[in-house]
């Protein structure tokens, strides 16, 4: 009986192992996204909510500048965005204004909620061949902005009931 309770146990003693392949990045949340029909009015709601002051809001630049692919194709796709800084963890309002986006989707299909998690990933490259191995391939992608980095959205929501965003900001 202590020879099978010792063996039974033993896994929950031992430091966890890391699935092949893992970035260590996918162990913390870093962003929680909601796509909204109208950012000004959520976004005021929202810093009511937290106590914090209305963010800006600022629209990304045209899907073509900042190489927005959606569904493997090229989009012109943009979006309105306003961000709450909370510890770790940043909330990121989206409102889709133009083109065939991930954003644009969820809201046609389920209105306004939490469309994404974010991770900040430390290889990219990795990180999709992983999701795609396990049956999840990229479903919308772009650059920052600032041209500093890239997002990448994971087609995991019937596998995971919310889409996975991947963040990697360029090497200084």
């Amino acid at each position: 009986m202590l020879r099978t309770t010792a063996v039974l146990l033993l896994p929950l003693l031992l430091p966890a192992q890391e699935p092949a392949g893992l970035d260590p990045g996918m162990k913390t949340v870093v962003q929680v996204a909601i796509v909204t029909r109208d950012i000004e009015a959520s976004a005021k709601r929202w810093a009511a909510v937290l106590g914090m002051p209305v963010p800006s809001v600022t629209t990304t630049r045209p899907g073509e500048e900042v190489k927005v692919v959606y569904k493997g194709k090229p989009s012109s796709g943009r979006a309105k965005l306003a961000f709450f800084r909370l510890g770790q963890v940043v909330l990121e309002l989206i409102e889709p204004v133009g083109g065939d986006t991930s954003w644009r989707q969820f809201l046609d299909e389920h209105g306004e909620g939490v469309q994404h998690l974010g991770f900040q990933v430390e290889n990219l490259d990795e990180a999709i061949a992983r999701a795609a191995r396990m049956q999840m391939p990229v479903l919308h992608r772009g650059r920052y902005d600032r041209d500093n980095g890239d997002y990448v959205y994971i087609e995991s929501e019937k596998l995971l009931g919310v889409t996975v965003e991947f963040l990697h900001s360029d090497k200084k």
